[in-house]
């Protein structure tokens, strides 16, 4: 089942902070970009992530957030390095800035 547009919709504009944000459906979900890379993704389930590397991963641990594998936890393949945004974050758009622009960050540094 593919995420809906007012979900997404609901996450753009938490995210208007951050300047022009933009989203691109795939895979029943949707890539976050933001005038470069993509920084997050919104999985089929509902679940919105982060980019991330050993700049941010630390803030995302602490509070219990769950990395991005598409494959499958058996799959024995290593998750991609995007980790779940926590629920008060997302609901706070002053704080999902300073995480949004974090991610932003990363993405420039890993184009990817």
């Amino acid at each position: 089942m593919a995420v809906s547009q007012a979900y997404i919709d609901y996450v753009l504009e938490q995210l208007e902070r951050c300047g022009p944000v933009v989203s691109k459906k795939f895979f029943g979900g949707a890539g976050l970009y933001a005038g470069g890379p993509i920084f997050g993704l919104i999985d089929s389930e509902y679940r919105f992530y982060l980019k991330v590397d050993e700049t941010n991963r630390a803030d995302f641990e602490a509070c219990g957030s769950t990395p991005f594998n598409p494959y499958g936890e058996d799959s024995g393949k290593k998750p991609m390095a995007y980790m779940t945004v926590p629920e008060d974050v997302l609901e706070d758009p002053d704080e999902l800035a300073i995480w949004a622009s974090k991610a932003i960050a990363v993405a420039a540094r890993r184009k990817s």
